[in-house]
């Protein structure tokens, strides 16, 4: 039994899932049948959540993951030298327009390398939806682009990695949160999503560089024997001389240490992810953002201080999963219970000697206060609104009325005031236990 099936069995317990739009193949054109077989074949657990999006996104949204696909698999391909690689890379918009375009150019081993091989039924969906779409994806492709080729042309010249925490974040940009913008952008242009979430960068931005650093983090020993870098020399030159040093066994401590560094850089986008959540209209839209992010917390805490991070490629189980898939498909309070729970777990686990482990315990707390604050408050705010302007929860599922108020939002910044105070106490504690473990 596998993740396609509606009940999972798990731990004795059934869950079900009930998708809120179902795919009719019976109009889709040849096409688009091969575009949702990569889409499975590329997108692995992504897929089901994008099969059952609003059917006025299904498609858009299926191709416009499928064209940055391609683009990555272009970028992430090692073996195409620079001046292989680059104009593909900054082109590709204009790809998007020739009929029957396609890339041979990847290694015979490289995975997605199919999808570019038979690209030419992407283009043809792309052409086919409506112009408003067309102009989104293909700026959303431009920007994508050009980014990746500037850090292919800045490893080619020697700099295999990212240096600075602000690099980090530009390329986590560049790679996944302009999508976040894209995306955005879509759910606006359908109706799908409050007309304001556009205005809030750094909402959407979140978004995507909480997934991308999500799995910068879980993919380190993997890009590591491809030759890759993605961990800031900031962050781990504090705790080893050389990258390659933390692989090494008697390292083990210092590499938890780096690794909880990175977990914590990560944390700092969740408060704005669960914020984002707030202006979603729709309930397909609602679990397409939510799902993914509540398995990036998830494998988060699971890469949390973790050694096997440094020996192979690790992922939360398909258990845990769909048990994700069915919490996070209901509503807001759902979704926050569960962003808190890994939050606490990674508290849990936080160990006293480490350097970062006040800053850690801080930002966990802050998320968790956070939540516990906007979620009773966006709620009630929403019932209180004669013509539902905000988002409800009722009856199991998120209830998505036309309008948005912006004074749900207002709300974030009097949660991090209250966050502030509590981040007083949770030193002077972090401060007493690191001092009596010290003293033991």
């Amino acid at each position: 039994m596998g993740l396609a099936s509606d009940m999972f069995i798990i731990r004795g317990r059934k869950l079900r899932h009930s998708p809120i739009h179902e795919r009719n193949k019976k109009h889709e054109s040849t096409t688009a049948k091969v575009c949702f077989e990569f889409l499975d074949k590329t997108g692995r657990s992504f897929s089901s959540v994008v099969k059952e999006l609003h059917p006025e996104l299904l498609l858009p949204v299926c191709v416009f993951y499928l064209i940055l696909r391609g683009l990555d698999t272009i970028e992430d391909d090692t073996s195409i030298p620079l001046e292989t690689k680059e104009p593909p890379l900054r082109d590709f918009k204009d790809y998007l327009e020739q009929d029957g375009w396609t890339f041979t150019g990847n290694r015979p081993e490289e995975k997605d390398r199919q999808l570019l091989v038979q690209f030419d039924n992407v283009i043809a969906e792309f052409r086919n939806m409506k112009p408003v779409y067309q102009a989104i994806i293909k700026d959303i492709t431009d920007k994508v682009g050009n980014g990746m080729a500037d850090f292919a042309r800045k490893a080619a010249f020697g700099d295999a990695g990212v240096n600075t925490v602000e690099e980090y974040d530009l390329y986590c940009w560049y790679v996944a949160g302009v999508v976040g913008e894209g995306l955005t952008r879509l759910f606006v242009g359908a109706g799908l999503g409050e007309v304001t979430l556009i205005n809030h960068f750094h909402l959407y931005k979140s978004m995507g560089l909480l997934l991308q650093k999500n799995n910068i983090i879980r993919d380190v020993r993997e890009d590591h024997d491809d030759g890759r870098r993605f961990w800031p020399k900031e962050i781990w030159s504090k705790h080893v001389d050389k990258f390659e040093d933390l692989f090494e066994p008697e390292n083990l401590e210092l590499a938890l240490n780096c690794s909880s560094e990175m977990v914590l850089n990560a944390l700092g986008h969740a408060s704005d992810c669960l914020s984002y959540l707030v202006g979603l209209r729709e309930q397909s839209v609602f679990n397409f953002c939510a799902i993914p992010q509540s398995m990036a917390m998830a494998t988060l805490e699971l890469c949390f201080r973790n050694p096997a991070v440094f020996e192979r490629n690790i992922k939360i189980t398909k258990g845990d999963a769909f048990q994700l898939m069915v919490e996070s498909s209901q509503d807001l309070e759902k979704v926050y219970k569960v962003f808190c729970r890994y939050v606490h777990r990674i508290q849990q686990k936080n160990n006293p000697k480490d350097p970062n482990f006040l800053k850690i315990s801080i930002a966990c707390e802050q998320i968790e206060r956070f939540a516990e604050a906007l979620a009773p408050q966006s709620v009630e705010l929403a019932k209180s609104k004669t013509k539902g302007k905000a988002l409800v929860a009722g009856k199991g599922r998120v209830q998505h009325q036309a309008g948005f108020n912006e004074e749900i939002w207002s709300t974030t910044g009097r949660v991090f005031a209250i966050s502030a105070v509590i981040s007083i106490l949770v030193v002077g504690a972090a401060w007493l236990m690191e001092a009596r473990f010290n003293l033991a």
